[in-house]
């Protein structure tokens, strides 16, 4: 009887202790308090230059938060690093430009950017003419 009832307490003292676990990770994800859920958010602004670590900001009624960001240095200044692009294959080369040209749609606005729905991007055309890459040594080959 006596194991019973001890077996019956262990189970009571994991079943609070996994529910009191489970409130703290509510309460992490809910971490600022703020019950506002319409927040408007600014474009990433660099700490220095025009690219790397910054930040953005955000408003939402009469409340105003911070949050950290990053420009990727190499990324296309041009479309901002809030919108992202799924973008097709390079076009051949254009001879009377010199250069090629590939589209993008739209995949994803971050933070409710204003974002073209379709960019163009061109590059020059490579004047060296690739050859075929050479097996890679060791890779499996007797």
């Amino acid at each position: 009887m006596q194991i019973q009832g001890l077996s019956l307490l262990l189970v009571l003292i994991l079943l609070a202790a996994i529910t009191e676990a489970g409130k703290n990770k509510k309460d992490k994800a809910k971490k600022d308090g703020s019950e506002c859920e319409d927040w408007h958010w600014g474009p990433c602004v660099p700490n220095s230059k025009d690219c790397g670590p910054g930040y953005r900001e955000g408003t939402c009624k009469d409340e105003s938060k911070k949050l950290k960001c990053k420009i990727p240095c190499n990324w296309k200044k041009k479309f901002g690093a809030d919108c992202k692009y799924k973008f097709e294959s390079w076009g051949g080369c254009s001879a009377q430009t010199g250069v090629k040209t590939r589209s993008g749609i739209l995949k994803k606005a971050l933070y409710n950017a204003q974002c073209e729905e379709i960019v163009y991007v061109t590059k020059p055309c490579s004047s060296k003419i690739k050859s075929k890459s050479k097996a890679k040594k060791g890779k499996g080959k007797d």
